[in-house]
């Protein structure tokens, strides 16, 4: 396991744990983009209605 794909199973763990993409941004420095990527592949049945 390279430390990039360690780094991205941290963020989606994060993500399926809250759902928050500002808790994301503020503890990854990741952009609201990426944030939002995130959410919705950790919880597509709550962002399956978003805008996109």
């Amino acid at each position: 396991m390279t430390l990039d794909r360690l780094h991205q199973d941290r963020i989606l763990d994060e993500a399926l744990a809250s759902a928050d993409p500002l808790k994301l941004i503020r503890l990854f420095g990741i952009t609201e983009d990426t944030a939002m990527r995130y959410v919705t592949a950790a919880h597509p049945e709550r962002t399956a209605q978003l805008p996109k």
